[in-house]
């Protein structure tokens, strides 16, 4: 039997799966590691202890394949976007890696929306204008801790340090690159403009390389722990999104992924680079030919968390003494409640938000409240606020691609039947469960084969891919969504000249917030 791997670097954990050249997975690892919040707005990991989950990973999957009867073809990277990483002259950590989710540089992210000069760069880069890209937060570091960052002598990611352990050469693929805020999507280079907002030079990043460039000669102690042959091809892969998209057979023209775990995103592949004008949704490169334009959202199922945790705490309690999963509880509760949950509205912004409103500021909060309204109706209210996000994203969306033609959906919430139809019913289009549940890491294993020449076009996902169930519309929730969502779109407007205020008083007066 053939094998290759894919390895999928995410937000709290690696994830390493062996595939079969059929797409069949043979092995699965799941390496958690700790996200650091000592502080407000703060979230950071520790490169080595992301290190050790892959080593520990690549162990475990290689134990469950037949070598003796076959062959390890390569290994295939995917990993989270915009994390940064400052190091030294000798290539060693002098921060821990500052991830997407963190916020500090707020500041700096709304000065650059404010003066112009952040809708320049989103023009040549494709990347919004946000605290989680490494350009704001290089404008962070230069003015908040200059020594700091007079001391660095390597800006690079998360997977760029990974490669540079096993293999001793930097580089970054354009992907990732691409989701810096330093990268021309137009010329594929670090953009002149950007670097010098940023405050660094082009010598300081890593060499650019194609997403399917390969790296063979792994560093003999690594291999020999590992199990590996040195010179098994590593290929550099993409950035999670993108490979998402890849990896649940999205990548026709008009074919929708949406995702939602803990955040959640909606994209669409394209065959050349496309911008918003208005500047809601990001372009990143996953291939030649291959662009994903869409939208990241911070609330997913966090949300759906928070609403258990603080509002159902009873029901968590009996459903573990039940045995039976809360969120399935919850979602009974919910399935009870009419579609439109007699008019109550629920923003979802508990982390602030990314698309399509790009504001770190922004808070979540119900609407229409009457004394008729139970916790029931809160609960149906959370679920669909997180879906008309999305859709607001999708409108964002259609204006610069066009319709879509069909939707993909994944992630942890399609394990629920009621979130799945209710996708379908708010966007009025068929809802397709793709069963493929490692999604990010098969998107890197296909992407790997190709550039192996294992395959010749990504297309073949399809045959490593099968359909777990359709959900289509029903036209009976039609007028409730129709009618709700009008007010849910004005109303973040409304909201919005206020947000600032209330986070504001609660950065200044809450000694909890965002902890």
């Amino acid at each position: 039997m053939d094998y290759m791997i894919g390895v999928d670097i995410g937000t709290t954990s690696v994830k390493t799966v062996l595939y079969d050249t059929d797409g069949k997975m043979q092995g699965y690892s799941n390496n958690l590691y700790p996200l650091y919040q000592d502080e407000p707005d703060m979230a950071e990991e520790d490169p080595e202890e992301i290190f050790s989950a892959i080593i520990d990973g690549l162990t475990t999957v290689l134990r469950k394949a037949d070598l003796k009867n076959g062959t390890l073809h390569g290994v295939s990277f995917s990993a989270a976007m915009h994390s940064l990483i400052l190091l030294d002259e000798d290539h060693q950590p002098l921060t821990r890696a500052i991830t997407w989710a963190d916020n500090r540089a707020v500041k700096y992210a709304d000065e650059l929306r404010e003066n112009g000069v952040g809708k320049q760069l989103y023009e040549k880069t494709g990347t919004p204008i946000h605290p989680m890209t490494p350009l704001s937060k290089l404008i962070w570091l230069r003015n908040d801790q200059p020594d700091l960052f007079k001391q660095a002598r390597w800006f690079v990611g998360i997977k760029e340090y990974v490669i540079y352990k096993l293999f001793g050469v930097l580089q970054e693929d354009y992907s990732i690159a691409n989701a810096t805020g330093l990268f021309n999507i137009f010329n594929m280079d670090w953009d002149d403009q950007a670097l010098e907002v940023a405050g660094i030079t082009r010598d300081q990043l890593p060499k650019l390389v194609d997403t399917t460039d390969q790296i063979t000669g792994m560093q003999a102690d690594y291999a020999g722990v590992i199990g590996m042959d040195p010179q098994t091809p590593f290929i550099m892969g993409a950035s999670d999104g993108p490979l998402a998209n890849l990896g649940v057979n999205a990548i026709k023209p008009g074919v929708v992924a949406v995702t939602i775990g803990t955040s959640g995103a909606v994209r669409v592949v394209t065959d050349k680079p496309k911008i918003d004008p208005k500047g809601r949704v990001f372009c990143y490169y996953l291939s030649k030919d291959h662009w994903v334009v869409g939208g990241p959202v911070n609330n997913g199922g966090i949300v759906f968390r928070w609403v258990r945790d603080q509002l159902f705490a009873p029901e968590k309690i009996t459903a573990e003494q039940m045995q039976v999963d809360s969120y399935d509880l919850l979602t009974e509760i919910a399935a009870k409640v009419p579609a439109g949950s007699d008019g109550l509205i629920f923003h979802p912004f508990l982390g602030g938000e990314r698309a399509p409103i790009w504001d770190a500021n922004a808070r979540g909060s119900f609407f229409g409240l009457t004394r008729t309204h139970s916790r029931a109706h809160m609960v149906r209210a959370a679920l669909e606020g997180i879906v008309y996000n999305l859709y607001t994203v999708m409108l964002a969306l259609e204006e610069v691609v066009g319709k879509p033609s069909s939707i993909q959906a994944t992630g942890g919430f399609a394990r629920s039947e009621l979130w799945r139809q209710m996708l379908a019913d708010i966007f009025e289009q068929d809802v397709t469960i793709p069963e493929s549940p490692e999604g990010t890491a098969l998107g890197a294993a296909t992407l790997g084969m190709y550039a192996l020449g294992m395959i010749d076009d990504l297309s073949a996902v399809k045959n490593f891919i099968g359909v777990a169930n359709v959900h289509h519309p029903n036209p009976e929730t039609y007028d409730a969504y129709r009618a709700l969502v009008p007010i849910y779109i004005r109303l973040s407007r409304q909201l919005q000249s206020e947000y600032k205020n209330i986070a504001e008083y609660q950065r200044t007066h809450v000694h909890h917030i965002n902890k």
